[in-house]
């Protein structure tokens, strides 16, 4: 049933790449494509439109459109992005969240079968309850989680992806099962968002600059971020200062069909490299609350299969796989 789902999905979202197919060479004219393998209102998605506006800044004679193929974790994009092999004026926003989908969705298609271009962001995430959620500190969920693992749903990403991950190393930390965690996924952070707003689930677990202004705002009470230390304007504590020994960081990055000649990757990774140095991204870097980690060429690929291994591992260990 699963393999006749990703069947059809994949083929009702052949048409988003109408007019880019099997084109090759030409990534110094046309328009260049980004997928958003995901939802409108996620992480993916925010990325896809902040580049393509720092790319218009800096390449202002280029048109760029961005478009979202929704699903699994980001496999459907990846298997449409996997039949454009080739085309060098596509780019597809990916990051942690794809690696771990790829394993829980036990997906044909791999990362091995597109052309890495570029790491861009890393971003810590948030753990959040509605405003008049009885949990008023991490301590209150921790609580009522080892009462019942059950009555505490927490709504973010993709199975498997990096809001899965923290909700499983938190359960663990807990001293909960995680594979007894009532985790909702979605295909984009607009859904989880929705499903906060309107009281339907006890948590939400996002990236910092998904939720960062609904907290700002009082809409959302936050108990915790994935880093190290606290984050500057933003008011919450670390997880590790709620008693839960985690810290994480999200990536994202951009990756190419496969099959590129040499010229067409050096193209996009040239034209990835202009956009990144643009006031406009570095103005969005800062006002999300993102981190610059920008890699190209060698390095990216080389951080990317040794993310895969350590993903891989993670989400073994905590039962997010079967």
């Amino acid at each position: 049933m699963r393999l006749r789902i990703f069947a059809a999905l994949a083929a009702l979202s052949l048409g988003a790449l109408t007019g880019c197919g099997g084109q090759s060479g030409t990534t110094a004219s046309g328009t260049l494509r980004i997928m958003a393998p995901a939802s409108p209102g996620g992480g993916w998605d925010q990325t896809s439109r902040t580049a393509e506006q720092a790319f218009k800044t800096a390449t202002p004679d280029r048109k760029v459109e961005v478009f979202n193929v929704p699903g699994a974790g980001g496999t459907i994009g990846l298997a449409q992005l996997a039949g454009e092999k080739g085309n060098g004026n596509l780019l597809m926003t990916m990051g942690l969240v794809m690696v771990g989908a790829i394993e829980q969705n036990k997906s044909k298609v791999t990362l091995a079968e597109t052309t890495p271009i570029a790491k861009l962001t890393e971003e810590y995430e948030i753990v959040v309850v509605p405003a008049d959620s009885p949990f008023k500190t991490l301590a209150d969920m921790v609580t009522a989680w080892k009462a019942d693992p059950s009555k505490v749903s927490i709504s973010g990403g993709s199975a498997g992806g990096t809001d899965h991950i923290v909700a499983g190393l938190m359960a663990k930390a807990a001293g909960v099962d995680p594979k007894q965690v009532n985790y909702i996924a979605h295909s984009g952070g607009g859904e989880a968002l929705n499903e906060l707003l309107g009281n339907k689930v006890s948590a939400g677990i996002s990236g910092v600059g998904e939720f960062a202004e609904h907290v700002k705002s009082g809409k959302l009470r936050a108990l915790g971020v994935t880093s190290g230390e606290r984050i500057s304007g933003l008011d919450a504590p670390t997880l590790k200062e709620g008693g839960l020994d985690v810290v994480l960081a999200n990536w994202r990055g951009f990756v190419a069909p496969g099959g590129l000649s040499d010229a067409d990757k050096t193209a996009l990774t040239d034209l990835v490299t202009k956009m990144h140095d643009s006031q406009t991204w570095k103005d969005a870097v800062a006002k999300n609350g993102w981190i610059d980690s920008f890699q190209t060429g060698q390095q990216f690929t080389d951080y990317l299969n040794a993310e895969q291994t350590r993903v891989k591992a993670v989400i073994a260990e905590m039962g997010l796989v079967s």
